[in-house]
């Protein structure tokens, strides 16, 4: 992977700034057009800028499946206003990076530089996300990365993707990668038509770290977005088994009952909160975990390798709960075993609840000193609830998960089970 460094001459003396992290403020504005803008002002040298829509792989259906992923991998390409090469030429030359990403909720474009040329920047990030074109021989040229990138997919990330598949069969159960049989089947006009009717004003969010929130709310209004909300996704939690056989000794599962949505924030933190209570891994590197979960499997292992960690994923409308696990497959129906009857078993002790809550807590604050989680988070919350709260915020609303609010949420019922 190749990674550009940030070129800057010896800055001159000045007054110390005021600012605090810990006083971090989210500003958010809603234009005329529903576009979401949300800003958190760092007062720091390096600008990263985000625009989002709701354009992720649950929008697609059978006629058009991969192609979240295909404009994914499009970003950076020629534009209405730019070429490839001129586009790449003239953000080296400022220092600035751009990125591209796509999950089940949103499709990301992501621009990185230094403050006093992040105005240039701003221009290429516009064009990138708003005048897209597909010229039909770069999405060819394309097609040997999009071939890497299925080739490369970790196994863990595959025992996900069918977990979504088992819970939810479409929508949110749409896999994030392009099926093997569509490479090279998207043609211009699919993804121009995917574009048009998601990537639009009612279904975006601009959200930036490091620059003031009027410079934000004036370059958010000056973007050529098509309006309307564009089509509705719901996704319903089926439930269900999914296997797939690897020639390997080892084992990946993951077990999954119906979680919060994010709109119910109550129950959302209460679900985040029981995942550190059960644990979501050492706290340490190479350390080793204290959690019900871990000493549950454990016992079942005996001496055999294994890892084991919760898991909670909220969407806009839908969530999961329940572990992660990877074993010898031999002992992989006692560890599962194990964890699954720790998972049903509710009631977690006051000390598993008091630490849950502290990590989930640190996790939250820990990202006020990195401005890419800082980003995320908030640009996050602006495209899939119309606001955002400060990780300041969040942790003050952990605070007030009670015991009994945690361990109501830990009932589990019929669990959704893909193993590889």
């Amino acid at each position: 992977m190749q990674r550009r460094s940030y070129a800057a001459q010896v800055a001159a003396a000045r007054a110390p700034s005021s600012f605090s992290r810990s006083e971090v403020q989210v500003e958010t504005t809603v234009l005329p057009n529903k576009l979401v803008v949300a800003s958190v002002n760092t007062n720091t040298p390096v600008t990263k800028v985000s625009i989002l829509f709701r354009g992720g792989c649950r929008n697609e259906t059978a006629h058009n499946l991969g192609a979240a992923h295909m404009i994914r991998i499009a970003a950076g390409l020629t534009n209405k206003n730019s070429t490839y090469f001129g586009l790449t030429r003239n953000l080296q030359q400022i220092g600035a990076s751009l990125t591209a990403s796509s999950d089940r909720e949103a499709v990301t474009y992501s621009v990185e530089g230094t403050r006093d040329k992040v105005d240039v920047a701003l221009q290429y990030l516009a064009d990138c996300a708003t005048k897209h074109v597909f010229k039909p021989w770069e999405l060819s040229d394309s097609l040997p990365r999009l071939r890497y990138e299925l080739a490369t997919i970790p196994v863990e990330v595959r025992t996900l993707d069918l977990l979504h598949k088992a819970a939810f069969r479409t929508g949110l159960g749409n896999t994030l990668f392009c099926p093997k049989p569509l490479i090279g089947k998207h043609s211009t006009e699919t993804l121009q038509h995917y574009v048009n009717s998601h990537l639009t004003a009612g279904r975006a969010a601009v959200a930036g770290v490091g620059l003031s929130h009027g410079e934000l709310v004036a370059y958010a209004q000056n973007l050529n977005l098509e309006g309307g909300a564009g089509p509705a996704s719901p996704s319903k939690y089926w439930g269900g088994e999914i296997r797939k056989e690897k020639l390997s000794d080892i084992a990946h599962v993951a077990v999954a009952v119906e979680g919060a949505s994010l709109a119910n924030q109550k129950e959302a933190l209460a679900f985040a909160v029981l995942r550190y209570a059960l644990g979501a891994g050492p706290a340490a590197k190479w350390g080793s975990s204290i959690s019900p979960l871990f000493k549950a499997v454990a016992g079942a292992a005996g001496s055999e390798p294994f890892a084991v960690s919760a898991l909670n994923i909220s969407y806009s409308d839908a969530g999961l709960f329940g572990f992660v696990a990877t074993a010898p497959a031999d002992i992989a129906g006692k560890v599962v075993e194990a964890a699954v009857k720790q998972l049903r078993a509710g009631s977690l002790a006051e000390a598993d609840i008091a630490r849950g809550k502290a990590q989930l807590k640190a996790e939250l604050l820990y990202s006020l000193e990195d401005n890419s989680a800082l980003l995320e988070d908030i640009a996050l919350q602006a495209l899939l609830l119309g606001a955002a709260s400060g990780p300041a915020q969040l942790a003050a609303a952990v605070d007030a998960v009670s015991s009994a609010d945690a361990s109501a949420v830990g009932t589990a019922s019929e669990p959704t089970c893909p193993l590889l």
